[in-house]
C-alpha cells in the first residue's frame, strides 16, 4: 500500500542518517540512536527495538560491550571506537498489519574532517554487508537528492562488489543487476560487471 511504502521510505531515511553520520571518537551508541530515529520522528513514526548492536568476534549475534539503543541505557556506557562493528537496523511495525527493517553491518572507521576540535579523532562507517534495498518500495518524492544519491551509490557498490561473485549464476546475477538500478534517472550505473 502507499502507507507501507511511505513507512518503508522513512525507515530508509533513518538507515541513511546513521550511515552518513560523522561523530567524535567516544560518542556512545545511545546518543547516535536519536540521530537515526529523527527522520522517523518527523513523520510520527518510531520502533520499539534498538537501532544496532555489536557483531560478535565470539559468535554472539548481539555482542557488546557497545550497542545503539535508547531503550538500553547500558549503550551509553561504552564509547564507539575505530574497528568496532555495529549493525544499522531501524524498522517500523504495525501490529497485525506489516513490519519492515533495513539492516546492514558496519565497521567504524576514521574519517578525515576539515577540523579536529580538541584534537579528537572523528569517526564514520564503512559497509561490511552488501544487499540491495527494495527500490520499488521507496517514495522518492519524500527523499532528498542526497538520500537518493546515497541509495544509488550503495546499490552501485553492491553490484560492483557482489556482481563478480554471481556471474556464474545467470539468474542471481540478473536479479542483482535489476535490483541495483539507480533511482535517479541521470545516475551513472555500471550495468553488468565484466570479469
Amino acid at each position: 500500500s502507499e502507507h507501507e511504502k511511505r513507512c518503508f521510505t522513512r525507515v530508509m531515511q533513518a538507515h541513511i542518517a546513521l550511515d552518513e553520520t560523522v561523530f567524535p571518537s567516544g560518542t556512545t551508541g545511545y546518543v547516535l540512536d536519536a540521530v537515526v530515529r529523527a527522520p522517523m520522528w518527523k513523520a510520527g513514526l518510531d520502533y520499539r527495538h534498538g537501532t544496532g548492536h555489536g557483531v560478535g568476534a565470539f559468535l554472539n549475534v548481539h555482542e557488546g560491550p557497545h550497542g545503539m539503543s535508547l531503550m538500553r541505557k547500558t549503550t551509553n556506557e561504552v564509547g564507539l571506537q575505530e574497528g568496532m562493528t555495529l549493525s544499522n537496523e531501524p524498522g517500523y511495525y504495525e501490529e497485525g498489519a506489516f513490519g519492515m527493517r533495513h539492516e546492514n553491518v558496519l565497521v567504524i572507521k576514521k574519517v578525515a574532517t576539515e577540523n579536529q576540535f580538541g584534537g579528537v579523532q572523528y569517526l564514520g562507517f564503512e559497509h561490511l554487508t552488501y544487499v540491495p534495498f527494495q527500490a520499488n518500495m521507496l517514495v522518492t518524492e519524500l527523499m532528498s537528492a542526497s538520500e537518493i544519491a546515497w541509495v544509488d551509490n550503495y546499490h552501485k557498490e553492491c553490484l560492483t562488489k557482489v556482481g563478480p561473485l554471481l556471474q556464474d549464476d545467470e539468474a542471481a546475477y540478473k536479479w542483482l543487476c535489476d535490483a541495483t538500478r539507480p533511482l535517479a534517472p541521470d545516475a551513472a550505473w555500471p550495468g553488468p560487471v565484466d570479469t
